[in-house]
C-alpha cells in the first residue's frame, strides 16, 4: 500500500476556535510548585507565612526534633549520629556524637536535660553539660521513639521486637508491653496520662493501660503509625503512611554494613535500598534454596519512594474521637505524611512533596500553608512563637512566623497544547490591595519539561483583563504569578487563563479497505468475507406445478434471474487529531492510466459501493482524499490523502472447453482447457450426474496460471446417459462450466 504524504500549506494553519487553559480550583493550584505562597481550600493564594532558614545541619537528614524549656531546640540526625543544639537565633553547635551511625529519638525532661536514642544496637544516652553518659540499654535493635511520661518516667519504642520500655532510672527500666508488631514507631499520652503507641507493619494504635494490659484504639489500613498528637479535648491525631520505617532502619544498615540488616522472616529475604534522605523497602519471595540466606545492603544515591503497601492511598491523617470513632481527615495517593504538630484546634502535618506543610482546622478547612523547597519536612515542632520545621535529603531547620512573607512566588505546572499554538492573553482573577501586586511571567517549549531550549521567562504583565502574551509559538507553556504584599497585606489570586490558538492539524486516512460483496450484505449493511461461489437466482413456481402460465402460443422457457450484480465495497478509517469533521472524495484510475477519475466526491461516510460491473476486468487504484474544511476556514483547513495498494477486478469467469470423451476400460477420459483472460485460475473439479463434486488437478501438478489443461478420468459408468460437468474457478471467485454428455 502507497501512503501519500498530506498536503501542506505554506505557512502553519490555526485551527478556527481558540482554546482556553483555566486554573482555578485548588485541586489545580495544588500541582504548581510554591515558594512563599499559600492556597487556601477554596482555591485562593495568598502570601506565606514568613519561612526563614535558621540552621544548616550539613548532615543528610534530620530524624528527631525536641526543644527545651531555655528555648534551646535539639536536632538528631543521621548518618554520623550527631546531635546539634540550636539557639533562637539560629546559632548552632555540635553537642554530641553517638557511638552509632543513627539518632532517631531525643526526649527532655523536666530539668532540661536531653536523652537520646542511638541505633542500630544502639543505647538511651543522657547528655547534661557538654557530656553524654549511658543510661540504659533495652538491648533492642532500633530505638525509635522517645518520650517522657506525666510520672516522669521515660518511654522508649523500640525494634524489631516491637516493645515499650519503662525507664525509671539510669539502669533501672523494664519491658512496659510487648505489641508483637515489628516496631513501635510512635508514642504520646492522652489526656489521662495514658500512653499511646504506634506501630508497624500492621499500622496499629495501642492505648498502654498499665504494664501488659493495653486496648487497640485503631487499626489502619496504612502500614505504619508515623506520629501521634493529643489535643485538649481527648482527640488523638494520627499520621500513617506506608511503610517509611524501612527509610530509617535502611539508613543504620547502610551506615553499619551489610552485616547489621535485619533477620528476615523464614520466608522471604529483605533488601534494603538507601538514600541520602529515605530509603525503600522491598520483600520478594524466595525459593527454598535461598531462604537461609543474609540479605545484603545497598547503598544508592537515587531518590527510592516509600512503598505503597495499601493501594489506595500513600498516607493519611487521622482523628480518633474520644468515643473511639475514627475520621479520615486527609489522604493522598502522591504524598507521605511525615509528621503532625497541634496548634489549638488546627493541626499541621509535612509531607514529601517539595516539604509542604499543610494546616487544618477543626472545620475542616484545609490549606497549603508553605513548602520549604527540601525533598521532604521530616519533622514539625509548634513552639509559643513559631512552627519549626526540620527537613531531609540536606538536614536544616526552619522557622515559620506569624507575619506572612513580603514576596512569594507560584509557578504553573506545564500545560500541553497539543500541538505547536500561537499564544493568546492571559488575564486573572484576584486582589490587589494598596500596596500589593501581582505580577505574571510566562515562557514557552517544545519539550516535555522545561529545560534550556525553553524560551526564558517573559517580562511581567499587571493587567487583570488580560496582556498579550509575548513567548514564542510552542506546544508547551508555564506561567509564574510573583507576588508582592505591603504592611502584612497580600495580593489574592483567584483564578488564571491563558488562551491560545492551536495550529489545525492534518486530518489522516490510516487504510483503505477494498473488498467484494454481495447485493444482499449491501442492503443489510453486512460485508460479505468471501465472494460467493455461484450467482444467486430466482425462480418463481406456482401452486400447480407449472413454471408459468400457459398461452396459446405454448410454454415459455423460464429464464432464472439474478438477484443483483456484484459489487465493490470502498471503505477506509479517516480521522483528526483535532477533532474536525471531516469531508471525503473517492477517485480511481486504471493501471495503465493516467489520470484519477471522480467516484464520489464529497461526502461524510467513510465508505462507498459500486457495482463492480461499471469497471471492466484489470488493476485499479483507489485513492482517498479527507479534508477537515467543514470545521476550519479558507485557507486554515487541511487536506490528506492516501491510494490502495491494485486492486484486481475480474469480473469474466473462465472459459471451459471439454474435448471428446473417449472410453477407457468401463469408465471416460475427458480432457479439459480453462482460461480466463484477467487473473490466474485457482481451483477446478467435476460431478457426475449433478452428483458431489470431484476436484480436478492441473497436469502440470499446480492451479496457478491463466491457462491450465485437467483430465477427466471416470470410473466404470452404468449404462445409460451420463452428464459430466466441469467447473474452473479463477481467482476473483468466478466460475465457468461446460459439460459433456456420454452414453455407454
Amino acid at each position: 500500500m502507497r501512503a501519500v504524504l498530506p498536503v501542506m500549506a505554506a505557512t502553519l494553519a490555526w485551527a478556527s476556535g481558540p482554546a482556553a487553559w483555566e486554573m482555578t480550583s485548588y485541586g489545580d493550584f495544588i500541582k504548581g510548585r510554591f515558594s512563599g505562597v499559600s492556597l487556601a481550600r477554596d482555591g485562593r493564594l495568598i502570601l506565606a507565612p514568613r519561612v526563614d532558614a535558621l540552621f544548616a545541619t550539613e548532615q543528610p537528614t534530620v530524624w528527631s526534633l525536641e526543644r527545651a524549656g531555655d528555648g534551646h531546640i535539639y536536632l538528631a540526625t543521621g548518618h554520623k549520629g550527631r546531635v546539634f543544639r540550636v539557639d533562637s537565633s539560629g546559632r548552632g553547635s555540635l553537642l554530641w556524637t553517638a557511638p552509632e551511625p543513627e539518632v532517631f529519638a531525643l526526649a527532655v525532661d523536666a530539668k532540661g536535660a536531653l536523652y537520646a536514642g542511638s541505633s542500630p544496637g544502639g543505647k538511651v544516652y543522657r547528655i547534661q553539660n557538654g557530656k553524654a553518659t549511658e543510661y540504659f540499654n533495652p538491648g533492642a535493635r532500633y530505638i525509635w521513639k522517645l518520650a517522657f511520661g506525666p510520672d516522669g518516667a521515660l518511654y522508649a519504642g523500640t525494634g524489631d521486637q516491637g516493645k515499650v520500655f519503662r525507664i525509671t532510672a539510669a539502669g533501672k527500666g523494664e519491658v512496659w508491653y510487648e505489641t508483637g508488631q515489628n516496631h513501635v514507631t510512635a508514642l504520646a499520652f492522652d489526656r489521662e496520662g495514658r500512653l499511646l503507641a504506634g506501630t508497624e507493619p500492621n499500622g496499629i494504635l495501642y492505648r498502654i493501660e498499665a504494664k501488659d494490659k493495653a486496648f487497640v484504639l485503631y487499626d489502619a489500613n496504612l502500614p505504619e503509625i508515623r506520629s501521634l498528637a493529643t489535643a485538649p479535648d481527648g482527640a488523638i491525631y494520627v499520621a500513617a503512611l506506608g511503610g517509611a520505617v524501612a527509610a530509617r532502619s535502611g539508613a543504620a544498615a547502610a551506615a553499619t554494613g551489610a552485616g547489621q540488616t535485619a533477620t528476615p522472616a523464614p520466608s522471604v529475604s529483605t533488601s534494603i535500598t538507601v538514600t541520602d534522605a529515605q530509603a525503600g523497602i522491598e520483600i520478594k519471595p524466595k525459593s527454598d534454596a535461598a531462604k537461609t540466606q543474609t540479605p545484603q545492603a545497598q547503598v544508592t544515591t537515587q531518590v527510592t519512594p516509600v512503598v505503597d503497601v495499601s493501594g489506595v492511598e500513600k498516607s493519611a491523617l487521622y482523628r480518633v474521637n474520644p468515643d473511639h470513632t475514627v475520621e479520615t481527615l486527609w489522604s493522598s495517593r502522591e504524598e507521605n505524611v511525615y509528621d503532625l504538630a497541634l496548634d489549638g484546634d488546627a493541626v499541621y502535618f509535612s509531607t514529601d512533596q517539595q516539604g509542604r506543610i499543610y494546616r487544618l482546622t477543626s472545620d475542616r478547612k484545609g490549606a497549603l500553608l508553605t513548602d520549604t523547597g527540601e525533598a521532604e519536612t521530616l519533622r514539625l515542632l509548634r513552639a509559643a512563637d513559631a512552627l519549626y520545621a526540620a527537613t531531609g535529603s540536606m538536614g536544616k531547620l526552619f522557622r515559620l512566623s506569624a507575619a506572612a512573607a513580603a514576596a512569594g512566588w507560584f509557578e504553573s505546572p506545564v500545560h500541553d497544547a497539543g500541538n505547536v499554538a500561537r499564544w493568546g492573553r492571559l488575564s486573572f482573577r484576584g486582589e490587589t490591595p494598596a500596596g500589593t501586586k501581582l505580577a505574571f511571567r510566562t515562557r514557552s517549549g517544545n519539550s516535555v519539561r522545561p529545560d534550556k531550549t525553553w524560551s526564558a521567562w517573559s517580562e511581567p504583565m499587571e493587567a487583570p483583563d488580560g496582556a498579550p502574551i509575548a513567548s514564542p509559538n510552542a506546544r508547551f507553556i508555564q506561567w509564574r504569578a510573583e507576588f508582592s504584599g505591603s504592611g502584612g497585606a497580600s495580593p489574592v489570586l483567584d483564578s488564571v487563563t491563558v488562551s491560545y490558538l492551536p495550529q489545525n492539524m492534518p486530518p489522516v486516512i490510516r487504510s483503505i479497505t477494498v473488498a467484494p460483496q454481495s447485493p444482499a450484505s449491501a442492503q443489510t449493511g453486512t460485508q460479505q468475507q468471501q465472494p460467493s461461489s455461484a450467482a444467486t437466482y430466482s425462480i418463481t413456481v406456482t401452486d400447480t406445478g407449472e413454471a408459468a402460465s400457459s398461452t396459446s402460443a405454448g410454454t415459455p422457457t423460464q429464464t432464472p434471474q439474478r438477484t443483483g450484480s456484484p459489487q465493490l465495497k470502498i471503505s477506509w478509517q479517516g480521522e483528526d487529531p483535532d477533532g474536525d469533521k471531516l469531508i471525503y472524495s473517492v477517485f480511481f484510475r486504471g493501471e495503465d492510466e493516467r489520470e484519477w477519475k471522480t467516484l464520489k466526491s464529497n461526502i461524510t461516510d467513510s465508505q462507498v459501493v459500486i457495482d463492480s460491473d461499471v469497471l471492466a476486468d484489470g488493476r485499479y487504484f483507489f485513492r482517498v482524499t479527507v479534508s477537515d474544511r467543514l470545521s476550519n476556514p479558507p485557507g486554515a483547513s487541511r487536506e490528506a490523502e492516501l491510494a490502495s495498494a491494485p486492486v484486481l477486478i475480474d469480473n469474466t469467469p473462465p472459459a471451459v472447453k471439454m474435448g471428446q470423451p473417449r472410453a477407457e476400460g468401463a469408465g471416460y477420459v475427458i480432457e479439459v482447457e480453462a482460461a480466463d483472460a484477467a487473473s490466474p485460475l485457482r481451483r477446478a473439479e467435476y460431478s457426475i450426474d449433478a452428483g458431489p463434486w470431484t476436484p480436478l488437478a492441473a497436469e502440470d501438478g499446480v492451479i496457478d496460471s491463466k491457462r491450465e489443461t485437467f483430465i477427466v478420468r471416470t470410473s466404470a459408468l452404468a449404462p445409460g446417459e451420463h452428464l459430466i460437468v466441469v467447473r474452473v474457478y479463477d481467482s476473483a471467485g468466478n466460475s465457468g462450466l461446460a459439460k459433456v454428455i456420454v452414453r455407454p
